[in-house]
């Protein structure tokens, strides 16, 4: 699991690309001080597995559903990359739950300066927009973010000057590809909603607004 808070931006050193799959390896300091071959590090949000480590790089694969549903598939030597190692138990939970599992891409179509602050507008698919709430979390690109405007086939994230400069948010234009993240809880509340225990009638859940509200949701 990951919290959204970026920890350092890599750089890719190089990206071998099969038919099917990728093997990246990327430039870093920070995560790879403690880390193990095994251990998980988001990259853009992407949770990928470090196969080789040692104190400047490591390396991961990528496979095809990765490819698939990222920004990873179109990235290049030289790119830059958000990182952060998987949340430690002892650790302070600062951003929202990230499993690094993307639920697809979206494009940034604005981007407008506000005083100190820096909008990003995207756009995103239905599939995904019907996930995002305002004022609720989002992981752009694997950086915890929360929901400032919504509208049917767009939002927008308003992000302080200190986000912008330590993470690759940095580098985007408007036009740029992001990885996005949704809360996991909508999804599993659309999951409950639409399940049902009753045999008898597979359109009927058993899951209903007065149930929600009495377990605390």
């Amino acid at each position: 699991m990951f919290t959204g808070l970026i920890e350092e931006v890599g750089q890719v050193k190089s990206i071998n690309k099969g038919k099917n799959s990728a093997v990246i390896t990327i430039a870093a300091k920070t995560v790879v001080e403690d880390t193990k071959v095994g251990d998980s590090i988001a990259v853009n949000g992407v949770c990928l597995t470090a196969t080789t480590v040692n104190s400047s790089y490591f390396t991961a694969d990528i496979m095809h559903e990765s490819l698939d549903r990222s920004s990873l598939s179109n990235i290049s030597s030289g790119d830059k990359v958000n990182l952060e190692r998987a949340m430690s138990a002892d650790g302070r939970f600062g951003g929202h739950i990230v499993s690094g599992h993307i639920d697809g891409v979206g494009t940034i179509t604005k981007i407008v300066k506000d005083d100190n602050a820096i909008w990003y507008y995207i756009d995103a698919s239905k599939d995904i927009m019907k996930y995002i709430v305002e004022k609720g979390s989002i992981a752009i690109d694997g950086i915890s973010l929360t929901v400032a405007k919504l509208n049917a086939d767009s939002f927008a994230v308003s992000c302080i000057p200190h986000t912008v400069a330590n993470t690759c948010l940095a580098y985007k234009k408007e036009g740029s590809i992001v990885n996005l993240e949704t809360d996991i809880i909508g999804r599993y509340v659309e999951r409950m909603m639409s399940f049902s225990s009753d045999k008898e009638d597979n359109n009927k859940s058993s899951i209903t607004k007065e149930f929600l509200l009495k377990n605390g949701f």
